[in-house]
């Protein structure tokens, strides 16, 4: 199973030693670092576990999987959910995220059908420790264990992942983790190797002859990497005006940041540095779209879909021409119209993080142009 120590021994160096002491950042470092080690000897055992007992998951095919990508905060995860309705796909699961591995998730579904016979007293427990852990999200995105959710968790467990600037706030010094395209070729090709494990660990759990369909804000930074494993992948991006996007994407990291070191400001230089990232997904999934074939590539108005969601799906499956079931068709009317009066309480602006709109003009004036978004 693959893990990325140049930046995992970088990532210690800067906390421990380019940092001054802190005592509550080194506990939270040495806790949640514990917490990883563990974790990962843990699904590393059941991957070893799947390729003795489940022998045929090395062989299972990966056929033009459709992977969402666009920053966070721009609705990839309302289309995640209404595409994942549909049976002939395989989604991830946040359960799944944690546990990639075929064994323990054949372990937990027959724990989960155990529970039910016995009146469900561990659904209880979850439910409450769901409310407990991850309600305080809901109004930003909402995380229950058997839930759709991003692919970004399977690569916690490489360390290559923008999860990690929320212990280690370096975003210019550990660029790569959030910008995997940035990787040495052999990393990059390692990495993706344990991808592509991962999905078909996926696909032979929970429909073999089903398409994956992936959701994962930080592959805005791997278009790349994720067209050399899969030539045949197929991607839809979803353009929102960065002014409201990228104050957006910042605000989810901040509370973490301050949890462990209160000393970073709202305009500070780690909040200007995680914005970059934020901008350079924008720039490199629009320079993407200008390279990757057209019938590889479909772009979504947040907009128009935020307006017109059936119509927006409806466009991605005739763009690549997937066929949508009556059945299909039902759920999502139902589920469009019920997510339809949704609106988020919070909103950020860019002052707030010692940002401008004439930064964002000057760094992605391009783009706003060829979408026409206002400037």
């Amino acid at each position: 199973m693959y893990f990325d120590a140049p930046l995992f021994w970088r990532a210690q160096y800067l906390t421990f030693l380019r940092r001054p002491f802190r005592v509550r950042r080194w506990a939270y470092t040495i806790f949640f670092m514990g917490l990883l080690g563990v974790m990962w000897v843990l699904v590393a055992t059941g991957r070893l576990l799947d390729l003795i007992f489940y022998p045929a998951v090395r062989q299972q095919p990966v056929i033009a999987p459709i992977f969402i990508v666009a920053p966070p905060r721009s609705g990839t995860t309302f289309l995640q959910k209404l595409m994942s309705l549909d049976e002939q796909f395989v989604h991830s699961k946040l359960y799944q995220t944690i546990f990639p591995s075929v064994i323990y998730q054949e372990m937990l579904q027959g724990i989960v059908q155990l529970d039910r016979i016995i009146g469900a007293p561990g659904r209880r427990i979850i439910e409450w420790a769901e409310k407990r852990w991850f309600g305080g999200w809901d109004e930003m995105h909402k995380m229950r264990f058997d839930q759709p959710e991003e692919d970004d968790g399977f690569f916690v467990y490489t360390f290559v992942t923008e999860a990690i600037f929320l212990l280690f706030p370096y975003v210019n010094e550990l660029w790569a983790a959030g910008f995997q395209d940035a990787l040495p070729r052999e990393r990059r090709k390692r990495l993706m190797a344990y991808y592509r494990q991962c999905l078909q660990r996926q696909l032979y759990a929970n429909g073999r002859d089903k398409t994956i369909l992936s959701k994962a804000t930080q592959s805005s930074g791997s278009v790349r990497c994720l067209l050399e494993e899969f030539p045949d992948a197929r991607f839809i991006t979803i353009v929102r005006h960065p002014y409201e996007s990228v104050p957006s994407h910042v605000s989810v990291f901040y509370p973490v940041w301050q949890a462990h070191s209160p000393e970073i400001a709202r305009d500070s230089e780690v909040s200007r540095a995680y914005a970059k990232l934020a901008v350079e997904w924008y720039r490199h999934l629009h320079l993407m779209g200008k390279t990757v074939r057209s019938e590889q590539f479909y772009c979504v108005d947040y907009r128009q879909m935020m307006q017109d969601a059936v119509g927006t799906v409806t466009g991605i499956y005739k763009h690549y021409g997937l066929t949508m079931s009556d059945a299909f068709s039902a759920k999502l009317r139902l589920s469009a119209q019920r997510e339809r009066g949704f609106k988020s309480k919070h909103h950020y602006t860019l002052e707030e993080f010692g940002l401008s709109k004439e930064w964002i003009q000057s760094e992605l004036g391009e783009l706003l142009d060829a979408h026409s978004l206002a400037r």
